[in-house]
């Protein structure tokens, strides 16, 4: 039966550690929008694509944050699209793509536009957590909208207290330390 199901991460962010070495995640950000004992589903933060938000979906581009790309949300469903727009609180929240920018909330004027999204099936999320796979913090809420995603891995890590601070500074390849 294995373990059960025990803590979400709903709403935190997942950051890769130093040492996992998949290249769909290695040293990622991923903001979780989904952890149960179903699964977990969430989108990467610090992969800009190459494609401009404007050719992905025209009428939500005038309201992409810098960079204005479509970024990879993860290697699940690559072809489809998922938003994240700045919630009245400062927090992402997940937009209906199909309506139009000018309907959704105020406070959403910022978005960021995701191809695809992470996925992890019932307790697989669990699993690589105990493994020490993963890294569990709270989110800040300029991370997800962030202009220097190529940082953020950095950024997140440095801002922790104590020993998981240092890891910010760990290098890229160990081995030419």
């Amino acid at each position: 039966m294995g373990r059960p199901f025990t803590t979400s991460t709903n709403g935190r962010l997942l950051v890769a550690s130093p040492v996992l070495e998949d290249p769909n995640f290695r040293r990622t950000v991923i903001y979780m929008l989904a952890h149960d004992a179903e699964g977990a589903l969430g989108l990467v933060l610090n992969r800009p694509g190459k494609l401009p938000a404007a050719a992905a979906l025209p009428h939500w581009a005038a309201r992409a944050a810098e960079p204005a790309l479509l970024f990879q949300g993860g290697p699940v469903e690559p072809g489809g699209v998922i938003g994240l727009g700045r919630g009245a609180d400062g927090r992402p929240l997940t937009l209906d793509l199909a309506e139009q920018p000018e309907s959704v909330a105020e406070g959403a004027g910022i978005v960021r536009l995701f191809a695809g999204y992470a996925g992890w099936g019932p307790r697989q999320l669990d699993g690589e957590l105990s493994f020490g796979g993963w890294i569990v913090v709270e989110a800040a809420p300029e991370d997800a909208f962030t202009a220097e995603p190529g940082r953020l891995w950095r950024t997140v890590l440095g801002r922790q207290r104590g020993s998981l601070g240092w890891l910010a500074g760990y290098p890229d390849d160990p081995s030419v330390n």
